[in-house]
């Protein structure tokens, strides 16, 4: 039989001869890490910076979890550097005969090396890929390890992932631990700026996790004192006087949900608990109902978060789905004609932590987002299965009441659907009628277009006049639109106002949602820097987050930053978005004092004063000849805006919508399990907590009066 010849092969290119060994490059030691590092920290932007301390607490929560350690200090140091001290075993110093070199230059300098791949050391860990340590070494600027054990302290220092000198005995020591010191390298990180909040977010959950650990955390950036480096711990003895924070709890789980549940109204009294290992698994599991319709599922394994999940909640949600089920029929609070429990009616107001703990265990990339060992599935559908059967049965009143609030989600389910239904019988959110209000953009490229949300028909005929009609629509909202935190779907598509932002955007809504239907990939909420467009700006940022996350997830949601203040000096205009920068412009130019409470009490009118300016004096021109130094009176306006209706649309173009010049920030979900903490405090219906909330950070708040 004849094969036939493809004509196409004859265009292929032979060139073999100029393709040799040497075209292969082969990067030694750590250079992956530095060639690549987004393979190994997920991104080089603030969530892989935060990353490079969490690897390095790893390694001293997990000497914790082996019971070897009972205490961790994480302190931000000045000129960006990081410390992180446990007192556990210390790393081992002595050679390693493999590398024939000390086992701590192994662990520093090369990847996939640890005491976490034999199994001997750790039973559980959550660093088993090996590279933490060495991974933060190959992208620090400057990295220092010292290990006190055996009686003696041992030192070395690296940068860029390679060592400056061998290991060093440096003397006696009374400790016993590990200290790692590092400085992140600006050539890999472009901006270097540590968010306390995340950090202290972190350390908070850890020590929930991990019983009998206290974790502290210290905030000495702004030290002025010198810092003793010879300091097992910063705060043994309260020496250092800086912001700082411990945690230690002895309820573990049971007080993490208490915790995230303190701002809601509880369902039953009892939090269901059950710690057991089931073929070689360590299943943990704490969870209690709340009356509110989102759900808080938080699934950990190794003690490292899973923001995607993983096998563990897959057991869970079948467990759980199975066993209420089984409970409602076996006691007849499910009729013989109602349908069963789905599995999101069972999980609708339930706040639930998840911790597995497994010997060897997989994740899907290294960032550990999502649990792929399958053990863990069977073992917790086992454990957590028979625990809850035992606890329904032995606490008859707290399961009642969570069966009963799963009927009601079930009922509300039925009722959304149909409520959902009609309105896409109507075909309102097929995106054939696009709302009155929208000034659609020409363009039909997603890439190329954007959508501005403004506050008031005012702000909108501005925008609409002003803006680039090639690539930018125009939406204005009218009012506050409805607090979606506790509304149900069919009660949101009732709502004009967010009908309508749902209609702009194309997506639909609920389990229909599509984003890639998104008709625009800049959406941006541009509100007035007052009280009112604060709060339409969280009303907003509310919706999204509940309804719309794959939105923020996939970076198309911005917040405008419109100017301040506009300065008029002669025939030089300027635009300020503080306080600060308008004070400094004032100082460069020489403008003496100016009356600040006419541009507050003005309400949006330009203050026009006369003041005094030191005169300019320009060296090269004067030739060193005597120039009069007397001040001159000039003029000067001042207009302090507080809405974007305010501004004329050459202003509002120029100032927040042009692109070459407007200032955007990207909205972006970096810790979600605080933001929907946070969400639920702020957009809830207790007014006590609320309360309490604002009242512990209102010395934090930028609030513009």
């Amino acid at each position: 039989m004849a094969i036939k010849k493809d004509k196409k092969e004859d265009k292929i290119k032979d060139d073999s001869a100029g393709y040799k060994a040497s075209d292969i490059t082969v990067l030694e030691g750590l250079e992956p890490v530095r060639k690549r590092p987004g393979m190994y920290i997920g991104t080089t932007g603030p969530d892989g910076l935060h990353h490079l301390i969490i690897e390095i607490f790893d390694n001293g929560r997990d000497e914790a979890m082996g019971g070897f350690a009972d205490h961790i200090e994480v302190a931000l140091l000045p000129n960006n550097r990081i410390r992180v001290v446990d007192n556990g075993r210390g790393i081992p110093v002595d050679i390693h005969k493999q590398t024939k070199v000390s086992a701590l230059e192994t662990i520093m300098t090369t990847l996939h090396a640890g005491a976490k791949f034999g199994g001997q050391s750790y039973k559980v860990s959550g660093g088993l890929h090996g590279v933490g340590a060495s991974v933060v070494n190959a992208l620090s600027i400057y990295m220092k390890a010292e290990v006190h054990r055996d009686g003696f302290k041992y030192v070395q220092e690296y940068s860029k992932g390679k060592k400056k000198a061998s290991v060093k005995k440096v003397g006696p020591s009374k400790y016993r631990g590990t200290v790692v010191t590092f400085e992140p390298d600006e050539e890999i990180f472009k901006e270097i700026s540590f968010n306390w909040s995340k950090v202290v977010g972190h350390m908070r959950q850890q020590a929930y996790l991990v019983n009998g650990l206290r974790i502290t955390v210290i905030d000495a950036r702004e030290c002025k004192e010198k810092i003793d480096d010879s300091a097992m711990f910063y705060l043994k003895d309260d020496s250092l006087e800086v912001p700082s924070v411990s945690f230690y709890f002895e309820g573990g789980l049971i007080s993490f949900v208490s915790f995230y549940n303190e701002s809601f109204k509880k369902i039953h009294k009892n939090i269901f608990y059950i710690n057991k290992e089931v073929d070689n698994v360590g299943v943990e599991v704490a969870l209690q109902y709340v009356d509110d319709i989102s759900s808080r599922i938080l699934p950990f394994a190794n003690n490292i978060y899973n923001s995607e999940g993983g096998t563990h909640i897959t057991g869970f949600k079948t467990a759980l789905t199975r066993t209420l089920n089984t409970y409602a029929r076996k006691n007849n609070l499910l009729k013989e004609k109602d349908e069963n429990f789905t599995g999101d009616d069972v999980i609708e107001g339930i706040t639930s932590v998840i911790s597995v703990k497994l010997r060897e265990i997989q994740f899907e990339g290294q960032t550990k987002a999502k649990l792929g060992s399958m053990e863990a599935r069977g073992a917790v559908e086992t454990a957590f299965g028979d625990a809850l059967s035992y606890f329904m049965e032995e606490n008859p009143d707290d399961a009642k009441m969570i069966i009963n609030k799963v009927i009601l989600a079930l009922r509300a389910r039925k009722a959304a659907k149909a409520a959902k239904d009609s309105v896409l019988r109507k075909g309102a959110l097929e995106g054939m009628m696009l709302p009155g209000k929208l000034a659609d953009c020409q363009s039909k490229d997603a890439e190329d277009s954007e959508l501005f949300i403004v506050e008031g028909d005012s702000a909108g005929g501005s925008a609409k006049t002003g803006r680039d009609r090639k690539t930018q629509a125009v939406l204005p909202l009218r009012g506050k639109i409805l607090n979606v935190e506790r509304a149900r779907l069919d009660k949101i598509l009732d709502s004009e106002q967010v009908k309508n932002l749902i209609i702009a955007l194309g997506t639909a809504i609920g389990d229909t949602f599509d984003l890639s239907k998104l008709r625009y990939h800049k959406i941006i909420i541009a509100t007035d820097a007052d009280v009112d467009g604060s709060h339409i700006r969280t009303l907003l940022l509310t919706l999204f987050y509940r309804h719309f996350v794959q939105i923020i997830e996939g970076g198309f949601l911005y917040i405008a930053q419109p100017p301040l203040f506009k300065v008029k000096l002669g025939k030089e205009s300027a635009y300020f978005y503080n306080e600060e920068d308008k004070n400094k412009f004032f100082k460069e130019k020489g403008i003496g004092s100016f009356d600040e409470t006419e541009i507050i009490d003005g309400n949006n009118e330009e203050q026009e004063q006369e003041v005094e300016i030191e005169p300019e004096v320009d060296e090269t021109k004067t030739k060193g000849k005597k120039v009069s130094d007397k001040p001159e009176m000039r003029k000067v306006s001042v207009q302090r805006y507080k809405g974007l209706g305010e501004m004329n649309p050459d202003e509002l173009w120029e100032t927040t919508m042009d692109p070459n010049n407007r200032v955007l920030k990207r909205v972006n979900v970096g810790d979600a399990i605080e933001a929907d903490r946070i969400f639920d405090i702020l957009m809830g219906t207790d007014v006590t907590i609320r309360k309490s909330f604002i009242q512990s950070n209102a010395k934090s708040a930028n609030i513009d009066i």
